[in-house]
Formats: C-alpha cells, sequence, structure tokens
C-alpha cells in the first residue's frame, strides 16, 4: 500500500481530479442543469476548505495520509471533515498516522471489494487535545479483524456501532 509520492505524481493526481471536477461542471451547464452545476461546485468548495484545514492542523505525515488516501488502492471510498479551524494543539503525528494506516490495511482486509464501501473521518479538534469520528457504511465481511485489530490498538477507540455494513467508532488523541 506504501507508494513514494514525489510532486510529480502528486500533481499528476490533482490535476487528474480537478479536470474531472470540470468535466463534471462543464456537462450540467451543457444540459442547462444550472442548479446541479451550482451545487457541484459549493461541494468543490467545501472539500477545499477542508483540505486547506487539514493541510493548517501541524500534522504532515497524518494530512498526507488523508490527501492522498482515495488515489491509493483502498477498497473504500474515503472522505473527511475538520470541524472549526483547527486548535494549536500538539498530538504525536507519527502515532497517530501509523495507526490510520493501520486501519485503513484492517478495513481493506475486513470488508468486500469493489463494492460501495465509504469511510468518513471528521476531526475535532481543541487545545487539549483531538477528537476522531469514524463512520464506515459498506460491506464487512469479516468481522474479527476489526474486533482482534480494535482489541490489541494502542489507541483508547469506543466502539459506537458494529454490524455487517456499519462502523462508528470515536476516538480521543490528548495533546502531548
Amino acid at each position: 500500500m506504501e507508494r513514494d509520492w514525489d510532486i510529480v505524481k502528486v500533481l499528476r493526481h490533482s490535476r487528474h481530479d480537478w479536470l474531472n471536477k470540470l468535466q463534471l461542471i462543464k456537462g450540467n451547464l451543457d444540459l442547462n442543469r444550472i442548479d446541479r452545476a451550482k451545487a457541484y461546485i459549493d461541494e468543490i468548495v467545501i472539500e477545499a476548505q477542508n483540505e486547506s484545514k487539514l493541510s493548517n492542523f501541524r500534522l504532515p505525515m497524518f494530512a498526507s495520509l488523508l490527501l492522498r488516501s482515495n488515489w491509493e488502492r483502498h477498497y473504500f471510498e474515503l472522505e473527511y471533515e475538520v470541524l472549526n479551524d483547527p486548535k494549536p494543539v500538539e498530538i504525536n503525528d507519527l502515532s497517530l498516522t501509523t495507526w490510520i494506516q493501520s486501519f485503513f490495511i484492517c478495513l481493506d482486509q475486513s470488508i468486500e471489494a469493489f463494492q460501495e464501501n465509504h469511510l468518513s473521518i471528521t476531526i475535532d479538534p481543541h487545545l487539549e487535545g483531538v477528537r476522531f469520528f469514524f463512520d464506515f457504511s459498506g460491506i464487512i465481511n469479516k468481522n474479527e479483524l476489526i474486533e482482534q485489530f480494535l482489541a490489541t490498538s494502542d489507541m483508547d477507540v469506543e466502539i459506537k456501532e458494529f454490524s455487517e455494513s456499519e462502523l462508528a467508532l470515536e476516538a480521543f488523541v490528548p495533546a502531548l
């Protein structure tokens, strides 16, 4: 899963994404679907604002992992939201990133490939630490792998919901 992401690869993927977005807007405008084009532009603005907040979060490895996640070969689509503007909180970037990478690997091994699997991560920064909400919807066919991962996890994670089609977790990472 780990790839070397040089600047040319990053720009190539980013340019590809932007061209797809522009084609969707242009297609809707060509079909005189003005409201749909405006709605799509609004979605792009929100996505860009979240990318900006994530990039300003002072967690470069974590930000890089999330920003490139949908360009990698995961069996789920990732979306994320950063609530509020990032507070000047210091948490262990390497530890968080390593845990998230392990979680992504576990999730890929636990879900049915090539289905509509979605993972949403909500990031809620506070001065005393950062709260993370993970919401997965899709087809989980190996619950035991997720259970084992969470049982041996070094992060304090609370399971909110867990079924064959949904997984909701909450974690709090205290400030250093």
